[in-house]
């Protein structure tokens, strides 16, 4: 049987390594994404506590500079959770492209497989056709040889 010689084999290995790429693109987003939520949720900790503290300074003496200075770190701290979810916006955003990314370099690759495949079997077919052809051609060759084997074998008979 004769080797199989894929003719976009190139173009196959190029779509497997740019899915292969767009893979680990959208992972690393995926993980950035993480991270900025872990950072969220800390500073949702952090906002939490402050928040406790405040309700302590209140139930305590009345202490004007520990309450201002908690104020202003509440403040602060629901200014960076605002700015933290922009960032956790912007991480899912650029997750969701590289998630269409990858999921065009899964198609693309698949449509290549599917030409490959498609190749395949007709190389197959055709391979199976010329093997035909060949045994039609020996036995038409072994054929002829004992028809004229036996008609030279009658000839010697009767002749």
């Amino acid at each position: 049987m004769a080797k199989f010689k894929y003719r976009m084999q190139n173009i196959l290995d190029i779509k497997k390594k740019l899915e292969e790429s767009a893979k680990m693109e959208f992972t690393e987003a995926n993980a950035q994404v993480m991270r900025e939520e872990e950072k969220l949720s800390a500073l949702h900790g952090r906002r939490r506590a402050y928040e406790a503290e405040a309700k302590q300074l209140r139930k305590a003496q009345m202490h004007v500079h520990d309450i201002r200075i908690n104020s202003q770190a509440l403040s602060v701290i629901r200014g960076m959770i605002e700015e933290q979810k922009m960032e956790l916006r912007k991480a899912e955003k650029i997750q969701e492209e590289k998630r269409l990314l990858l999921q065009e370099a899964m198609q693309e690759r698949k449509t290549q497989e599917k030409l490959y495949e498609n190749a395949f079997a007709e190389f197959i077919i055709e391979e199976n056709a010329r093997e035909g052809r060949e045994v039609d051609e020996l036995v038409s060759y072994k054929y002829g040889q004992k028809s004229k084997e036996e008609s030279d074998q009658y000839e010697v008979n009767h002749g």
